[in-house]
């Protein structure tokens, strides 16, 4: 867990987020030990500003990883803080089940699975 939470600590230090100076890390670990990372990249015009999360995702998406085992995210805030609403959607989609690992700056680490995260998600049932 050390490791990944280290991994989303340097992903952290490529933020893009002068706006909002909330700079966001994230490490994705596949279950065969590959991990892919990202950082929040901001935009002037906000609703193109990507989260941490998804960056990390689509990378690993886009790389041909499907098989996820765990998420550290990693913020410039004292505690650890939640994915917002569009990355629980997107991990419920291409990684349900898996382990998140929530840290901040001070404190310790909060560890909880997607469910808790996301309990009643929107799926393809609702389709």
């Amino acid at each position: 867990m050390a490791f990944l939470i280290k991994a989303a600590k340097v992903a952290k230090k490529f933020a893009r987020a002068k706006y909002s100076k909330f700079e966001v890390g994230a490490a994705l670990q596949t279950k065969d030990g590959q991990v892919f990372v990202g950082c929040n990249v901001e935009s002037s015009s906000y609703g193109l500003t990507v989260c941490a999360e998804r960056v990390a995702l689509f990378k690993a998406l886009s790389e041909g990883a499907d098989d996820f085992l765990r998420l550290a995210i990693v913020t410039n805030s004292k505690t650890p803080t939640s994915p917002c609403g569009a990355c629980r959607q997107l991990l419920f989609d291409y990684a349900p089940g898996i382990e998140i690992i929530l840290a901040g700056n001070d404190g310790e680490p909060i560890i909880i699975n997607s469910e808790e995260l996301y309990p009643r998600p929107f799926g393809d049932h609702d389709l």
